[in-house]
């Protein structure tokens, strides 16, 4: 007897989310299949560690896609044949070949302000179906969570000052999916647009995409002025002059003005047609703001508003807004926010904490490790938000599934902070936020996702209402308290204990 093996052929063009997994994933899966583990119930955690730039805060994001991935979660002939050549068992390709997620999804809801070690997202599925979603979990929620975390600070939404940004960095992205997806991220974090086109095809009008011209278009005139009436010709009602190419006041703020009244006098009764904004994209940007804005309001143009760009991120604006008084109208933000240049990766992992045993119950998981701080919070767990009588996040606390916290009655609770001195308090919660919401359970969706406006309006009333001011500082920023209950907190204790001969 013969068996034909089919090669694979490597295809550029071949894509299927299911296959965004490392490699170890398909190795460990494969044994344990092997080993007679497939129906085996797991349950994984994922959470991170610190808040990105050392913040106060980090907004969860990259729930509506995660969604939309494990329920479209499958395999082709094209995956099988590739994992065959990597070793994988026949048994194993069988399975996977009609397999399909029918697992239980909790999580944070979409632009829910997060936390350090309270968990993002908790998986309950069958071993394959837990193990194989790790990378892309953690890729769509790392990258979608850091971004939209970045664009509050640059919009302005965690200082209370919201400012109008576009989003344009596509082109400095890590790749097309970076582009598309940090868009997305972005508007939910404040900004008002952005520059991708595909972004707006694939998220609709609530992801905007605008722009106007690059320096090239300019340059491509005889001159300037030729170049500004050529784009007012086309677009009179949304005329938008990028000022800088040559110089912004010898040449760029005359031929705006010129270009302006040519529009007066040719639509005198539409005072919709006229220059609505001008661009600068470099030298120094609050400078230029103040004496080009005393330029255009001494023209009698006021209604001309003063657009930014150029390496621009939340710190420099906040500079030129507070020390300057250069408050531009809007702002275009690239690649500062698109790669969250000032802390580009957020750390969030994800965990085995605990597997359903024979008998229907959930024996706890932990690793340990040789540094306390990296020993996990064992358990099928359950992230409560607590509230005083002000509606501002006392605490959060993570406690077991089948644990109640109540509103009203007292609470035993343990600082998960290693160095807070005095660990163990009690307190009386004056209102409770279950914060893990069922996604998908046993296979099937039981939320409606809701809109991208209606997450934008979620995260911009948690930095104005429940989020204490001082856990949105630049610097040093309040910590939030992070505490577990004393049934988890002892679980954690004794299996510590167990595990690494030691108490933590």
């Amino acid at each position: 007897m013969s068996i034909t093996v089919t090669p694979f052929i490597p295809n550029e063009d071949y894509e299927n989310p299911a296959m965004v997994t490392d490699f170890y994933e398909f190795s460990m899966a494969n044994s344990l299949f092997l080993h007679g583990y497939k129906d085996t119930i797991m349950v994984f955690d994922m959470f991170f560690r610190d808040n990105p730039d050392d913040l106060g805060y980090a907004i969860s994001c990259g729930q509506r896609k995660l969604t939309k991935f494990l329920l479209n979660y499958h395999f082709n002939e094209e995956d099988l044949i590739y994992l065959r050549g990597k070793g994988m068992s026949e048994e194993f390709l069988d399975y996977l070949r009609t397999y399909k997620w029918k697992g239980t999804m909790y999580a944070l809801k979409e632009g829910c302000v997060a936390y350090p070690q309270v968990p993002m997202v908790r998986i309950e599925c069958d071993m394959v179906g837990a193990i194989l979603i790790e990378t892309y979990l953690l890729q769509t929620m790392n990258f979608q969570s850091l971004i939209a975390t970045k664009a509050t600070r640059v919009s302005g939404l965690s200082s209370h000052s919201s400012r109008k940004v576009m989003e344009f960095g596509t082109r400095r992205a890590q790749g097309m999916s970076a582009g598309n997806d940090g868009a997305y991220a972005a508007i939910l974090g404040g900004c008002i647009a952005t520059a991708n086109c595909l972004a707006e095809m694939k998220y609709g009008p609530e992801v905007k995409a605008v722009g106007t011209v690059a320096h090239s278009f300019i340059e491509f005139f005889p001159d300037e002025l030729s170049a500004f009436r050529a784009y007012a010709e086309t677009y009179p009602e949304s005329v938008s002059l990028l000022l800088d190419t040559y110089s912004v006041f010898d040449s760029g703020l005359p031929n705006l003005l010129k270009i302006d009244d040519e529009m007066i006098a040719k639509y005198p009764n539409d005072p919709n047609k006229r220059v609505k904004s001008a661009r600068v994209d470099s030298g120094d940007l609050a400078r230029t703001y103040k004496r080009l804005r005393k330029a255009l309001d001494a023209a009698g143009k006021s209604y001309v508003n003063i657009v930014a760009s150029n390496s621009l991120d939340e710190r420099k604006i906040a500079n030129m807004e507070i020390y300057e008084n250069a408050r531009f109208d809007s702002y275009g933000v690239g690649e500062k926010l698109i790669t969250s240049a000032s802390d580009p990766v957020m750390g969030g992992v994800y965990k085995l904490v605990a597997v359903k045993n024979a008998n229907g119950e959930y024996e706890p998981k932990m690793k340990c490790s040789d540094s306390s701080f990296k020993a996990i919070i064992p358990g099928k767990l359950m992230a409560y938000r607590v509230f005083d009588e002000n509606n501002q996040g006392v605490c959060d606390v993570i406690a077991a599934d089948d644990e109640v916290i109540e509103e009203g009655k007292p609470l035993v609770i343990y600082n998960f902070d290693l160095n807070v001195f005095k660990r163990r308090r009690t307190i009386i919660p004056y209102k409770v936020e279950k914060l893990l919401v069922p996604y998908i359970v046993d296979g099937k969706q039981v939320i409606e996702l809701p809109s991208i406006t209606e997450t934008k309006n979620y995260i911009k009333d948690q930095l104005e209402h429940p989020v204490w001011e001082s856990e949105l500082r630049y610097e040093m920023p309040h910590v939030h308290y992070v505490d577990l209950t004393e049934k988890v907190f002892k679980v954690r204790e004794e299996l510590y204990e167990k595990l690494h001969g030691g108490k933590i």
